[in-house]
This record gives C-alpha cells, sequence and structure tokens, in this order.
C-alpha cells in the first residue's frame, strides 16, 4: 500500500505570488500524505485550495487535517478548502497547542468572523469532527497508522507530527526556533531512525542571529538533528518569502553536500516511501 507525500504550499509567513518564486512555488503550508486509503493533510494554508479541488474531483471522502498551529499562514486557505461544503464529506481536523485556554473548533469560528472574514465555519457542510488533544500525546487513526506528536519552541505554542505506518515514519517538524549549540531533545526523540523529517528551514546559521525570538529555525540545524537521530532523508520546507528561486537552489546545493537525501521542497513534488 502507498505511503507518500506531496507537497502543496511550501512558504512560511505569507504567499509569494512572484516571478522569482515559480520554481519551488508560493503558497503557504499545506501538505498531503497518503496513507493506503488514508489521506491526512498537514496544515492548511493557501496551498490547500488547490489540493481541495483535486481531492473533490477525485470524489475523497474521508479526510483527516493536523493543524501544527493556527497562525494565518497555516489556516488561511481553509475558509476556500471545497470538500469542507460537501456534505458526503467527513473531516477530521486535530490540534494540540491551544488547550487550555482555547479549542480548535472556538479558536477556527473566531478567526472566520466578521471583521476578518465574512464566512463562519457555521457554512461548512461536511461532517466536521474537531479534536484537540494534549501534545505529546500518540493519536491512533487505525491499527496500522499512529501519529505520535511533541511540542515545539514557536509563538503561541506549536505540535510536530510523525506519521508511522506500517514500518516507515514520517516527520512533520515546522515552525519551531533551536537554541543555538543544543538540540531540542523533544524532536530528537520524535525523530529517532525516520525515513523523512520535513523541516522548518526559514533562515540559514548566517541569517538566524537577526531573526532571534522569530519562532524559526534554519537547514543547518535540520541536518544536525538528523545526524543526531539517525533520518534517512530531509524536505526543506516553510522557505522564507524573501528567498528566491535561485537563492533556494543554492541552498539545496549546499544541503546536498552536507547530507545525502537532503532536498528543497517545492509545490507538486512527490515523494513515495
Amino acid at each position: 500500500m502507498t505511503f507518500s507525500v506531496k507537497f502543496w504550499g511550501v512558504r512560511g509567513s505569507i504567499p509569494c505570488p512572484e516571478k522569482t518564486h515559480l520554481r519551488y512555488g508560493g503558497n503557504t503550508s499545506c501538505v498531503e500524505v497518503r496513507c493506503g486509503n488514508h489521506i491526512l493533510i498537514l496544515d492548511a494554508g493557501t496551498g490547500i485550495r488547490t489540493l481541495g479541488q483535486q481531492l473533490q474531483q477525485a470524489g475523497e471522502k474521508n479526510l483527516t487535517m493536523l493543524l501544527t498551529h493556527t497562525h494565518f499562514d497555516h489556516i488561511s486557505g481553509l475558509p476556500f478548502f471545497a470538500p469542507a461544503y460537501d456534505k458526503s464529506v467527513n473531516l477530521a481536523i486535530y490540534a494540540g497547542h491551544l488547550m487550555p485556554e482555547s479549542t480548535v473548533q472556538a479558536t477556527l469560528h473566531q478567526i472566520m468572523a466578521p471583521p476578518f472574514f465574512p464566512v463562519s465555519p457555521a457554512m461548512f457542510k461536511a461532517n466536521i469532527q474537531y479534536n484537540d488533544f494534549t501534545v505529546g500525546t500518540t493519536l491512533t487513526l487505525s491499527p496500522e497508522l499512529t501519529v505520535t506528536t511533541a511540542p515545539l519552541n514557536h509563538p503561541d505554542r506549536a505540535t510536530a507530527y510523525r506519521l508511522h505506518y506500517k514500518g516507515k515514519s514520517i516527520c512533520y517538524v515546522t515552525d519551531t526556533e533551536h537554541k543555538v549549540g543544543e538540540l531540542d531533545a523533544n524532536i530528537v526523540g520524535l525523530l529517532q531512525d525516520c525515513d523523512l523529517l520535513i523541516y522548518d528551514a526559514m533562515f540559514t546559521d548566517e541569517t538566524y542571529p537577526k531573526h532571534k525570538h522569530w519562532g524559526h529555525s534554519t537547514w543547518q540545524e535540520a541536518v544536525r538533528l538528523c545526524e543526531a537521530a539517525n533520518v534517512k532523508g530531509l524536505a526543506l520546507f516553510h522557505h522564507n518569502p524573501d528567498h528566491t528561486d535561485d537563492m533556494l537552489d543554492a541552498i539545496q546545493a549546499e544541503a546536498q553536500q552536507t547530507m545525502t537525501g537532503a532536498f528543497v521542497a517545492f509545490e507538486g513534488q512527490v515523494v513515495a516511501l
């Protein structure tokens, strides 16, 4: 059975519909993971609009969405996600960063409301299940698919996910800030021996010092984590909106000299495990 990843949005912070950003893409965070018959959606940035169109065309009815957090660049595509308006669709939405102060349902209703947005989640016709959990929980989505979670160092909190399916694992670790010279033990533990890491590479080690406390990391830290946790493949993700295609080409070339199996993710890219 298939275990694959498709990138629908790879940018951080804000969409970038610019000529210098066409090859890697300008949509914000959204990743589709297929685990046999399971369809998981990691974050709901602007890339989810096109994903939703494809899912509708394919007649997919059972979807699971895992949100790392609810900053705008990770949820701004949700109001334009066509399956959410289809009464024949079952959509389970999970978040682990909001309790005890709030819930994912309350948060989405707060954001999708005047004066910020004219359409409320009450307009969704799909059978939506809102699920809040405490970070660190392992979610059992089926006997063959488990999702391990870990906390990330990000303003307003965020959650990392490890998807384990039939002996293979994908880790999704975006929007996290590292401490220079100190690997995050929570992340190292989550990543141990995984097959593919999708990691926040917003900055480089050279530019990071000017952006401390912004809640983001570097591609070099991703490599260090992979080395410490015996990770096989690395997808650099959540690209800086100021990083042009040429700059990302240069980052990929340097990363590949450092780690076999590293690459800069681009929209439309599919990776099969």
